[in-house]
């Protein structure tokens, strides 16, 4: 588990020591995992780059708002086709259309002219609404609420005088905590790596995310969102901005993972012993 832990951090490490090095040993290719001629001139031009930070702001937007909303309606989806066919009449029918959507798409074309006609382009709700409601995210909770939430607690609630809504946030998400960060995890980490709905959807470059941004300069090495001349180059290298951009395109989601890791391994264990 180490060695695999090891191979996967690699390239992160190499990345981050070709951000710091000199433009004469990254264009040479001697960067291993550690800098050669240690400078931080990539990372002061791409703070300084106003399309940069303006791709990060949307990037951050976007994940935040699309997370919130898939999230919110994932867990009241779940919720209810957690529910037998006694207490949720067309229950199977439901759960059939959600699975539906799963092994079959509408496709590229019919997609983009939906959110045409819609007036969706250039906007964040373009990247946000198609994607809202993951399926299997969403089976994932289902299966959770289902077996990990005890009947008598909730039909205690409904004694009570709990309707829905209040069973949901008082009862259902504090017992599935782990299984709500867990999927929040995934939906907020395919949120901020989506690039290719940004290139489609996203004509004015401005308004691009960052994860499209970077696509647009790392794989099409379209290199005029970079705002950086061509003697700042000569004297940084094209290869250590790169590298600082990807870098700091990582750093959001590193910082989300030590927040949540202890909601995994709960989720991990839940259930594996009974008492």
């Amino acid at each position: 588990m180490g060695l695999l832990a090891l191979l996967c951090m690699l390239p992160l490490v190499h990345i981050l020591a070709v951000s710091f090095s000199s433009p004469a040993a990254a264009g040479a290719n001697l960067v291993g995992v550690w800098p050669i001629g240690f400078t931080v001139d990539a990372y002061t031009k791409t703070l300084e780059n106003e399309n940069f930070l303006r791709a990060l702001v949307n990037g951050v937007t976007r994940t935040v708002a699309g997370t919130a909303v898939s999230m919110a309606l994932i867990t009241l989806t779940a919720y209810a086709l957690s529910k037998d066919n006694r207490d949720f009449r067309g229950r199977t029918f439901y759960m059939w259309t959600f699975v539906f959507t799963m092994l079959m798409h509408a496709g590229l074309v019919p997609t983009y002219i939906l959110i045409q006609k819609l007036g969706m382009m250039n906007t964040l709700w373009a990247l946000i609404l198609p994607h809202a409601v993951n399926v299997f995210n969403m089976i994932l909770l289902l299966n959770f609420f289902r077996s990990s939430v005890p009947k008598a607690l909730e039909e205690a609630a409904y004694m009570d005088g709990a309707g829905h809504f209040r069973t949901v946030f008082s009862i259902y998400l504090p017992l599935a905590l782990p299984a709500i960060a867990t999927v929040s995890l995934f939906t907020m980490v395919g949120q901020w790596n989506s690039w290719f709905d940004g290139l489609i959807y996203i004509t004015k470059a401005q308004n691009y995310p960052l994860a499209t941004f970077l696509q647009t300069i790392i794989v099409q090495r379209d290199l005029s969102s970079m705002n950086v001349s061509a003697d700042d180059l000569e004297q940084m290298s094209e290869q250590t901005v790169r590298a600082s951009q990807m870098f700091i395109g990582v750093v959001p989601i590193l910082l989300v993972y030590p927040f949540l890791q202890k909601y995994f391994v709960k989720g991990i264990v839940m259930g594996s012993v009974k008492e």
